[in-house]
């Protein structure tokens, strides 16, 4: 039975991620992720049930891990007593995302892209799925910023880390709006060694500036 054979989850997971990558969710169908998995249509309902279900889970299976490591950067800064660095705190969200984007075996670059593409949509499907997953991740992170930067009112704070991390998120999108901006065929913004060399000092220099009230 082709539901039951152990590759055939992971494939349709494969193939779901880089088509919704592709053509995002809407237009994404059942039929081109069975036609491009080689499989059926009582596959992807036997393993995932629908297609919400199905997109939830190509999301979740990368999230949860990308998440750990951003955090065990984190937990590793603080026993350090280095809180302070705020370049090194947003280090520790940027170097997991570069990691994650050059290992394929974990969705490398595409997933980077569908996570991003993802968290700056707000997914209708994944609203309540990421506050449950994310929370703690964004209590973490406003505890760490709030110690690097206590001359911040707390409203003055979340509103930079709400520029910052759409900024990071939309960075990694891989929608090369630079195009637009840059005189030569060869600029480009889907290369993460050089997102990452613009990114982090225009992030650094927002979250720091002086607060005009």
């Amino acid at each position: 039975m082709e539901a039951s054979r152990p590759d055939t989850s992971t494939r349709i997971l494969d193939v779901s991620e880089r088509l919704f990558v592709e053509h995002g969710f809407e237009a994404t169908s059942l039929r081109m992720i069975t036609q491009q998995a080689e499989v059926n249509l009582a596959a992807v309902n036997y393993h995932f049930g629908s297609k919400d279900a199905l997109f939830e889970s190509v999301f979740m299976r990368r999230l949860a891990p990308l998440i750990a490591a951003c955090l065990s950067e984190l937990d590793a800064v603080e026993a350090d007593g280095r809180v302070s660095d705020v370049a090194l705190l947003v280090m520790t969200f940027i170097r997991p995302c570069l990691a994650l984007s050059k290992d394929p075996s974990r969705g490398g670059a595409l997933f980077v892209r569908l996570l991003s593409r993802t968290l700056v949509e707000n997914h209708r499907l994944l609203r309540e799925t990421i506050s449950q997953q994310y929370s703690v991740f964004v209590q973490r992170y406003a505890h760490a910023f709030h110690q690097a930067l206590p001359q911040l009112e707390e409203e003055e704070l979340a509103w930079r880390m709400h520029f910052a991390f759409s900024v990071m998120f939309n960075a990694f999108a891989g929608n090369d709006v630079l195009k637009i901006f840059g005189r030569s065929h060869v600029v480009t913004a889907r290369d993460p060694d050089l997102i990452v060399k613009h990114l982090v000092p225009f992030v650094v220099a927002g979250l720091v500036a002086p607060d005009h009230g």
